[in-house]
């Protein structure tokens, strides 16, 4: 492993991810990249909140998104990497977590992916899909994936 790839989210399982993720890039040398991958869903519901304050001034753009993906990720990562010896570099996106977690990976050169999942039922992941399922199967590096 020489630059992994950590995908984080507002969960206690992400910030377990990231501690792993360093102390294991940490232990062979390597550098990690920590990024944060807002929804289409979740930008849509934040866009449609600040629309709806009266004075109409409030205004929320994909940049805004990812410029706030990227600062959740820079925060989280001095938060959780601060004590170890990594290096680290984060970034924001705005789309599909699956596709993007993949375009990143390929974009930075990562050859690991780290990504916290979460317990779903078979006929969950078929009626919903699964973007963890989706980056395991389509990634040609190896995938691990903590879940709580």
């Amino acid at each position: 492993m020489d630059r992994a790839l950590a995908v984080i989210d507002p969960t206690d399982a992400a910030k377990d991810l990231l501690h792993e993720a360093g102390t294991l890039a940490a232990g062979v040398g390597a550098d990690l990249v920590v990024i944060h991958v807002t929804t289409e869903d979740e930008y849509g519901g934040r866009r449609e909140a600040m629309e709806a304050i009266p004075n109409g001034s409030a205004s929320y753009t994909p940049d805004d998104a990812e410029a706030g993906a990227a600062q959740f990720a820079a925060d989280l990562a001095d938060e959780i990497l601060g004590d170890l010896d990594v290096e680290y570099e984060t970034a924001g996106y705005l789309g599909k977590k699956a596709g993007k977690t993949l375009d990143a990976a390929a974009e930075y050169g990562c050859d690991h992916i780290f990504l916290a999942g979460r317990k779903r039922s078979p006929t969950g992941k078929a009626i919903f899909g699964d973007a963890t399922q989706k980056v395991i199967l389509d990634s040609d590096d190896p995938v691990t994936v903590v879940t709580a």
